[in-house]
């Protein structure tokens, strides 16, 4: 069985232009990120060779691309891009992303809106419902 270990990036931070007004996306504004990357390191623990893992920079130009890159209305469709681009780009069986807006158009006060997204490679997934049922089953 796999193990769940984890590779994080905490504390992105880009500047990008999404937001639902016209004045979001043109103007731009902060965004901050953080990614949970999924895998067994068994490998890289053993090897201690960058070929076993994943490369951070990697990872890191993904999120970057897709903040700084593009544009999207939502926060969710932004998360969103970003998890399909890490799972399908980088050997991982989990991502899960934290995208933070601080400044959002809100007559209130608040620290910042955020949306986190979880998601798993779809056979990874299934391999580990089988799993759990059969240790349920036990």
């Amino acid at each position: 069985m796999p193990n769940d270990d984890k590779i994080i990036l905490k504390g992105l931070v880009f500047r990008g232009h999404h937001g639902v007004h016209p004045a979001e996306r043109e103007l731009g504004q902060r965004f901050e990120v953080d990614v949970e990357l999924t895998l067994d390191l068994d490998r890289a623990m053993a090897s201690d060779a960058l070929r076993d893992t994943v490369d951070y920079s990697r990872a890191y130009a993904v999120v970057r691309e897709e903040v700084e890159d593009q544009q999207y209305q939502l926060l969710e469709g932004l998360a969103g891009a970003i998890v399909r681009r890490l799972l399908a780009e980088l050997p991982v069986t989990a991502v899960l992303v934290r995208v933070r807006k601080p400044q959002v158009p809100i007559d209130g006060v608040l620290s910042y809106t955020a949306i986190e997204i979880q998601r798993g490679q779809p056979q990874a997934s299934a391999s580990r419902r089988r799993s759990q049922r059969a240790r349920l089953s036990r």
